[in-house]
């Protein structure tokens, strides 16, 4: 994203709901972690005028988050909504995937996609 500052309006809500601490913001990057082993950080482009991220494009499509319910899912999709993320698909059953499958997807200012999903295993639904 190429405003650290909006990319942190957007993404800190989220990750926060998620567990996620803010961790480092010197105006070069932001980062967030969870416990010991998970970061995510963000940089401004090196290319400023490369263009918005083009879903379907070689390259990353989306982040999946998976949560532990259909409820969470909601959450997730509003906490989102509520920080300025576009809805791509409302919170939704996806049976081509599997029968339990429950998700929705949200696009950032800069078009990256990130997906809040809940599909339990066979034997827990």
């Amino acid at each position: 994203m190429e405003d650290l500052a909006r990319a942190k309006e957007q993404y800190h809500p989220i990750l926060e709901a998620l567990g996620y601490t803010c961790g480092f913001d010197d105006g070069g990057s932001v980062s967030w972690q969870r416990g010991d082993d998970t970061e995510f950080i963000i940089y401004p482009p090196r290319e400023p005028d490369s263009g918005p991220h083009r879903h379907g494009r070689v390259g990353w499509q989306h982040l999946a988050f998976a949560v532990d319910s259909r409820e969470e899912v909601d959450r997730m999709h509003a906490i989102a909504l509520a920080a300025g993320w576009t809805p791509v698909r409302d919170p939704k059953e996806y049976p081509r995937y599997t029968d339990r499958y429950y998700a929705s997807f949200v696009e950032d200012d800069s078009g990256i996609r990130l997906e809040f999903m809940h599909n339990p295993p066979a034997d827990a639904s």
